[in-house]
């Protein structure tokens, strides 16, 4: 369960780079039903948009500026120490491809790729500043992070290093195979897990050049219905719709400019 009260190494933003602003926020406003906030850059176009739901920020979508890099969702985890965070990661392999920043009145900000080459962030809010997502765990919100990689040992070990999360092992769902692995913040309970790793074989990376990545995985009211939304605006379906024993019903899509998301319906508690 993800909150918002944010203990350290939970997650507490999310954004998108997205090659076209505007038709990013289209075709996330068609999902899932979001308004959008836009902020300017000095260029006088659109630089930023925050999503919006009942008036609460759900994540946001920035312009995607890094030459060769492709569409996605990035996943800033709360830090109470960026630079102890910066240098941890590099410590242990990791690359940081945005250096500590200060975001004006909000806090300060950094970006890394970990040792396998999945990339994620870091947010460490200000005195005054935002402390992250204003809504989680709610339909058209946040509720759940997956890191998918090449080497689960290797992710298990940097980033219980970087954050120091407590990971719990399970079968996975039905009749398939393997190994899913919850990750929960140092010194929270299992009802604060807030996302899972899971290895796959190199194939499955056909569509990131090998590299490992994060997604988020949103919930929603109906998952059929957001994934005709999401097809109508030019998404593709991944996997699913299925029902998956213990955790609801769920889809696997790609957004019209490639980046990767999940839709789900969790199923209710007993």
């Amino acid at each position: 369960m993800i909150t918002t009260d944010f203990a350290p190494g939970s997650p507490s933003w999310l954004d998108l780079g997205a090659p076209d602003i505007n038709i990013a926020t289209a075709f996330y406003r068609s999902v899932f039903g979001w308004d959008t906030e836009t902020m300017e850059g000095e260029d006088g176009e659109v630089g930023y948009a925050m999503f919006q739901e009942d008036g609460k920020y759900v994540g946001a979508v920035g312009r995607l500026e890094e030459p060769g890099a492709r569409s996605a969702w990035m996943v800033y985890f709360g830090t109470d120490d960026i630079d102890a965070t910066t240098r941890a990661v590099e410590r242990l392999g990791g690359t940081v491809r945005v250096p500590p920043m200060e975001v004006p009145g909000e806090g300060r900000m950094a970006q890394y790729t970990d040792p396998q080459g999945g990339q994620f962030a870091a947010w460490q809010p200000g005195t005054d500043g935002s402390p992250g997502l204003q809504l989680t765990d709610a339909p058209n919100s946040l509720c759940w992070t997956e890191l998918m990689t090449t080497d689960a040992a290797g992710a298990r070990d940097f980033y219980g290093e970087v954050f120091g999360w407590r990971f719990d092992d399970m079968p996975l769902p039905g009749n398939a195979e393997g190994t899913y692995t919850c990750l929960t913040p140092a010194g929270q309970p299992e009802e604060r897990m807030h996302g899972g790793l899971m290895e796959l074989p190199a194939d499955a990376f056909a569509t990131t050049g090998g590299a490992p990545y994060w997604h988020p995985v949103f919930a929603v009211e109906d998952v059929d219905v957001a994934v005709a939304r999401a097809q109508e605006m030019g998404g593709t379906l991944r996997m699913g719709p299925d029902d998956a024993e213990g955790v609801g019903r769920m889809a696997v899509l790609v957004d019209d400019a490639g980046a990767d998301f999940v839709l789900l319906k969790p199923q209710p508690s007993q």
